[in-house]
């Protein structure tokens, strides 16, 4: 890559490991005598889904894979947010035309929690049969988020999650590496480097792309050296980002009841979409409405009930993506009721 088409890739993506051995935090599956690796080598890839904190090295681990497979295999990627299951049946029918001429198909499943339960069993005849090799890629724990059919034909691959430690190393060889950074003529404080690995939650993503941001920002503001008091200044520390099990989670779910009750749709879309953007289960959102249709609007009017109801189901039956607009319709129907 040269350095004026890096000047628009994000730093994450510039540093994205080519090879096992570059990914950090997770021996146990690209070490030497990681499984995964092994079976890369080996040239016997299993079906697996891949469980681990956002930032760990899922997709790139899916990328590696993509990259050490010979001719007998061909690899593709599918998004469970952006694509339906017509995507899905077209993967499927790829994988039998490939099965004919003696080839295998890889299919890397992104966010595969965001499929529902009928998108996920149209996996089970065609992983059972051997069309396709899935390797599905989730943060939710797929006991509770994966259907028990599917994922007892696939093996459970277990991220960890990345220390402090991990994060550093990976910032202090950007900074080694990375043309842009080191042709800013910015020089990063050791203590800088600490702060952004304390508070990326173990996502390298962040981590790095952090550094990025705050090296572009102190060379425009002519600061030759980005310490402690450089990055206070600059600010752009993350701060309140919505996780599921995160102490914002309260805040936001209240702040979309709250909206509900103030009659507000425009808040409450607003609050309800972020949940969504930051990963929320679509069930847990639908959940709350059928509460709230019959806690705080009741027999004022029955409808309500009827359609929340009708949201939760269209959930279980559509999925992520389509379903946002069935969770939307009833967020504005109980905000006006």
């Amino acid at each position: 890559m040269s350095i004026s088409e890096a000047d628009w890739t994000p730093l994450s993506e510039r540093l994205r490991p080519k090879e096992f051995d570059d990914i950090v935090g997770q021996e146990h599956l690209t070490g030497k005598k990681g499984i995964i690796r092994g079976a890369v080598d080996s040239g016997k890839l299993f079906s697996m889904i891949l469980y681990g904190p956002p930032g760990t090295g899922k997709t790139t681990i899916g990328e590696i894979i993509r990259s050490k497979l010979g001719n007998d295999y061909h690899f593709e990627f599918f998004s469970a947010s952006l694509q339906g299951t017509a995507d899905l049946k077209k993967h499927f029918a790829h994988g039998e035309r490939l099965k004919r001429v003696g080839q295998q198909l890889v299919l890397f499943v992104d966010e595969i929690h965001r499929l529902n339960k009928s998108q996920q069993d149209v996996f089970l005849p065609v992983t059972e049969k051997g069309i396709i090799i899935l390797i599905g890629a989730t943060t939710e724990n797929p006991s509770f988020e994966v259907n028990p059919a599917l994922l007892s034909r696939c093996r459970l691959v277990i991220l960890k999650g990345l220390k402090d430690s991990d994060i550093s190393a990976l910032l202090n060889k950007a900074l080694e590496k990375d043309l842009i950074l080191k042709e800013s003529g910015v020089t990063v404080d050791g203590e800088v480097i600490e702060v952004i690995a304390q508070s990326s939650g173990g996502d390298a993503r962040i981590a790095l792309n952090l550094l990025d941001t705050l090296v572009e920002s102190a060379a425009a503001l002519d600061k030759p050296v980005l310490d402690l008091e450089v990055m206070n200044e600059l600010s752009v520390l993350p701060s309140g980002r919505y996780t599921k099990k995160g102490e914002e989670h309260y805040d936001i779910v209240s702040a979309f009841i709250k909206s509900l009750r103030g009659s507000d749709p425009d808040a409450a879309l607003y609050y309800m979409l972020r949940m969504l953007e930051g990963g929320e289960d679509p069930k847990f959102i639908a959940r709350r409405m059928v509460i709230f249709s019959s806690e705080d609007i009741g027999l004022s009017d029955p409808m309500a009930l009827v359609i929340a109801n009708a949201a939760f189901q269209a959930v279980n039956n559509v999925g992520l993506p389509e379903c946002i607009l069935n969770l939307s319709e009833a967020a504005i129907y109980l905000s006006v009721a």
